[in-house]
């Protein structure tokens, strides 16, 4: 069975993460996993690297109970004022909480080009209460090492990055990682945040997806849903049961 060989949590939807060795699950995902978004003021819509890629090279970080966030000038502030300054347009950092939930877009084009067309339609939907996860479908992500190849991990955003391939074979399948047990509900269906830049000199790339699209019917790694809680650590094995 496949060992885990890394863990990441991104506290910020759409900003970087940060590799951690212990991750504690809970009922809703590794506990501070998407629980902030910044939220445009004018829209309500909860920003993501789709329509703001700027987001993408602040860097988040769970500090004990609270996110600290560096902006790429190495400035460190969760200030609204701050934040909005950087973006140039008014948003907000708001946490998640039990009855609120995030509000999402995505631009109906190929590749990633939406940003760019000013005509293009944006599909809106409402994610799950208590996270900033924007799928109901999707609590704790995996993928396989093997399975992302020569791709920079940060294109696809996994919590959980096992060693090998074959993570495709589980889906409907319950999982045991470490203390936890999941369910595999789906395939992960990718779209431009795959293609976008990111921090260190990792360019925008069309081709990333248009790959994914031809190779892999646009899916790249599994979604579970949390069934039992538990601890989960690096070097942990992965098993059905």
């Amino acid at each position: 069975m496949p060992e885990v060989t890394a863990l990441w949590r991104y506290p910020v939807k759409s900003m970087q993460g940060e590799s951690i060795d212990v991750a504690s699950i809970g009922p809703r995902g590794i506990e501070g996993d998407r629980g902030w978004a910044v939220i445009d003021t004018a829209s309500g819509l909860a920003l993501t690297g789709r329509r703001a890629p700027q987001l993408l090279f602040a860097h988040a970080a769970l500090v004990r109970d609270d996110v600290r966030i560096t902006l790429p000038d190495g400035k460190v502030s969760p200030d609204g004022t701050v934040l909005s300054d950087w973006l140039g347009r008014s948003v907000t950092l708001t946490r998640a909480t039990d009855t609120t939930s995030g509000t999402f877009e995505i631009g109906l084009a190929p590749d990633d080009d939406a940003d760019r067309d000013p005509t293009v339609e944006w599909y809106q939907w409402e994610g799950p209460a208590g996270t900033f996860h924007d799928s109901t479908r999707t609590q704790v992500s995996i993928i396989g090492a093997a399975t992302v190849g020569d791709w920079d991990m940060r294109r696809f955003r996994p919590n959980v990055v096992i060693e090998g391939t074959g993570e495709d074979d589980w889906v409907g399948a319950t999982l045991r990682i470490g203390d936890a047990v999941v369910t595999v509900s789906k395939q992960i269906d990718r779209c431009v945040m795959t293609t976008r830049p990111q921090p260190g000199g990792i360019e925008r790339d069309v081709d990333v997806l248009r790959t994914i699209n031809r190779e892999r019917s646009n899916n790249l790694g599994i979604a579970t849903l949390v069934q039992t809680p538990g601890i989960v650590r690096v070097g942990d094995v992965v098993e059905p049961i």
